[in-house]
């Protein structure tokens, strides 16, 4: 055996994450041709001998759900020896956050399905592409009490109610309501609208919307955001 053999593919894979109904959802494809044929799998194929690595994640993302134009964002590179059975692959593995409602999904030639998927019910899937998953739900978990996230999560206008059963849908615990609600606007990172909610057995809400210029500061510089 040959083991000064150079690496034989590159790949990627797009994790993509969206927020509905207080659930946390992540794409996945079912494929439709090859030796996984009927298995569902993030969405992910081979990058092109010529192909920036970026262009290729947004390339193969198009071709398999038809979502294109979106910001994708690497976070891990997976590279053990037995990944894929059929050869030596190493991938690159991207992720994004979106509004479910704004895209329209669509199988590409070679899947036989697109779907959205609760990230704590999730099928079997392809590979290793459960622990590709699960790595990027905990490089999200991380990411999140260092900086701001849910701009593209959510609507214009939210509830903090509804910021909240995000973080917890991401962190996968019960935060306190007060707390969380101190620390937010503590942040000077919500806007109040002049809008609340209509059409409620309870007190109505109010509805806020994100400080871009804010939003972004925090983004480059970042907090520690503690629960």
């Amino acid at each position: 055996m040959n083991t000064n053999k150079i690496i034989e593919a590159v790949s990627v894979d797009c994790l993509i994450f969206g927020f509905v109904d207080s659930k946390l959802y992540v794409l996945l494809v079912k494929h439709g041709t090859g030796p996984t044929h009927g298995q569902w799998a993030i969405p992910g194929s081979w990058v092109r001998y010529n192909e920036d690595i970026d262009l290729a994640a947004n390339r193969v993302l198009k071709s398999q759900t038809s979502i294109n134009k979106i910001y994708l964002e690497q976070f891990k590179t997976f590279g053990k020896v037995e990944r894929y059975p059929y050869g030596r692959v190493i991938t690159i593995a991207y992720y994004a956050l979106i509004d479910i409602e704004k895209v329209k999904i669509r199988p590409g030639k070679s899947e036989e399905a697109v779907e959205w998927f609760p990230v704590n019910n999730i099928p079997d899937l392809a590979f290793d592409h459960k622990k590709i998953l699960d790595s990027g739900l905990a490089f999200l978990r991380n990411r999140i009490l260092h900086e701001p996230i849910g701009f593209n999560l959510l609507p214009p206008s939210f509830t903090l109610l509804q910021l909240l059963t995000l973080y917890e849908a991401i962190l996968q615990k019960k935060l306190d309501k007060s707390n969380f609600r101190k620390k937010f606007l503590k942040m000077d990172l919500l806007i109040e609208t002049n809008k609340h909610q209509k059409k409620v057995s309870h007190r109505a809400a109010k509805y806020y919307r994100f400080d871009t210029e804010v939003y972004d500061k925090l983004k480059l510089s970042g907090f520690i955001f503690g629960f």
